[in-house]
């Protein structure tokens, strides 16, 4: 495969590293754009007002083209596909994130838009996260990213179509298999630290806990409680299911004011 790799957590990230350096053992041709500082949390967001500069370098020494981009995962892929990769890429593969990528949070992560900005270009895509703060070894991830990616490089994606891979902290003889799963719901309780900066501003630090919901049977959120590595399709299609008969003609029958 020719895959492309990017992430949100910087160029320099040890889980990048680990999917880079298990591609090459692979025989892949391996490239990658990645942000050059951490982007966490940035969602789907593109640079617009000012120019992306772009470092060609490699990761670690490992056969794989480069490029470090003051830009976020979006853009990375974006540019990546349509200016700097020479060849057309198989798929773009997203991660490893230095934690999880679970249920709602997906909107936010910047990880998972790069696997998004890869399918809005046509291509195979796959974000995987380790759903661990602490640990270090993404061996076992960087194994279930490529074994996953060879998968869909066999036997493809429905269109428009993407998989988030959350894998559990976990050793892999313990962990419970592969879950394919239903995006759960992540809430926290969330607060601001007011803090104060030179010449007495006050700002504003986001702090908060991730609160424990009921009802996430069959979600990625239940999977990786359960030891389980969670395999989520994520479709573009963000439209509702059809509204009940009776709002859909309420809704149409409003008169807007002037």
């Amino acid at each position: 495969m020719k895959v492309l790799l990017t992430n949100d957590d910087g160029f320099h990230a040890q889980g990048l590293a680990a999917l880079c350096a298990r591609g090459v053992e692979l025989g892949h041709t391996v490239y990658v754009a990645a942000p050059d500082r951490e982007r966490s949390a940035c969602g789907h967001s593109i640079t617009l007002h000012q120019p992306l500069m772009v470092e060609p370098v490699n990761i670690d020494g490992l056969p794989c083209p480069g490029f470090k981009i003051s830009g976020t995962p979006a853009d990375c892929v974006k540019l990546a596909v349509q200016n700097l990769i020479p060849d057309r890429v198989d798929l773009v593969l997203s991660g490893i994130n230095h934690g999880p990528n679970l249920g709602t949070d997906v909107f936010y992560s910047g990880t998972v838009s790069g696997a998004i900005e890869g399918t809005i270009l046509g291509l195979a895509a796959i974000a995987v996260s380790y759903a661990d703060f602490d640990s270090t070894d993404y061996s076992f991830a960087a194994r279930v990213a490529w074994e996953v990616a060879e998968f869909v490089h066999r036997e493809g994606l429905p269109q428009d179509t993407l998989l988030n891979i959350n894998v559990p902290p976990i050793a892999e003889d313990q962990t419970g298999g592969l879950a394919i799963t239903r995006l759960g719901k992540r809430q926290y309780r969330n607060y601001y630290e007011v803090r104060e900066g030179r010449g007495g501003k006050k700002y504003y630090w986001l702090r908060g806990e991730v609160l424990e919901l009921e009802g996430q049977n069959n979600t990625d959120i239940e999977a990786v409680s359960r030891d389980r590595v969670a395999v989520t399709a994520i479709h573009l299609d963000m439209t509702a299911p059809p509204l009940d008969n009776d709002l859909v003609v309420a809704i149409e029958g409003l008169k807007i004011r002037s």
